[in-house]
């Protein structure tokens, strides 16, 4: 079937947004008198989510009195400070232009909070070249479950087998797998140190995101 559709996780797919999440655990601790934590502590666990963040930041038991608190503070933070410093990653952009100029949609399937992800997609001015946009607010169950999937090809009126999706977790790739997508897992986003998105079972595995261009080309000429 031919390829019609591009879909990408946001955080260590589609945007590096490490250095806004360092940012704020680094204002954090300082304002505690604690000194920066090394960067990579939180970069590796960003796929973790605030929780995971905030336990290597802080080297806290989560269930400390305090450590709901510094989640929350943490997440308070991040509202005021989502777009600051988070950019596409390097060969991001040419590629969606490349998508673009294919006549191929392109869209979002996410876990972070529409709350988050929207103002990043309209300060990154992403917003109105994005096709869609699909958060944990719109379904009841995010991934690893196939229903964001199956909901971003349904609106966009799309058969799955006609779709890519790109991700930098394994939850991505089981994801777009049970809803019938094709499926590309990346080395460059927030893997942890003992993953190895290459065992994930992907369609196909990539480095960098100019390597996507390679596999679109290949897709649009085997149509």
């Amino acid at each position: 079937m031919r390829l019609r559709a591009v879909l990408f996780d946001m955080d260590g797919t589609l945007l590096d947004s490490a250095p806004d999440f360092i940012a704020i655990c680094q204002a954090m601790r300082a304002e505690r008198g604690l000194p920066p934590v090394e960067e990579k502590l939180i970069r590796d666990h960003v796929s973790g989510g605030a929780r995971a963040m905030i336990l290597n930041a802080f080297d806290i038991d989560p269930m400390s009195p305090g450590f709901e608190a510094l989640r929350l503070e943490f997440l308070e933070r991040y509202q005021d400070h989502c777009a600051v410093l988070t950019r596409p990653y390097e060969g991001i952009e040419p590629l969606l232009e490349d998508i673009e100029r294919a006549k191929l949609i392109w869209g979002v399937v996410t876990n972070k909070p529409l709350r988050f992800a929207e103002p990043i997609m309209q300060r990154l001015g992403l917003a109105e070249r994005s096709s869609i946009l699909i958060c944990p607010d719109h379904v009841t169950r995010s991934k690893p479950d196939p229903e964001p999937m199956l909901l971003a090809c349904s609106t966009l009126r799309l058969d799955p087998a006609s779709v890519l999706f790109v991700g930098d977790d394994l939850r991505d790739i089981e994801s777009g797998r049970d809803a019938g997508t094709k499926t590309a897992a990346v080395t460059y986003g927030y893997i942890h140190p003992d993953d190895n998105p290459r065992h994930w079972g992907a369609d196909v595995v990539v480095d960098h995101p100019l390597e996507l261009r390679k596999v679109l080309d290949q897709a649009l000429c085997s149509c």
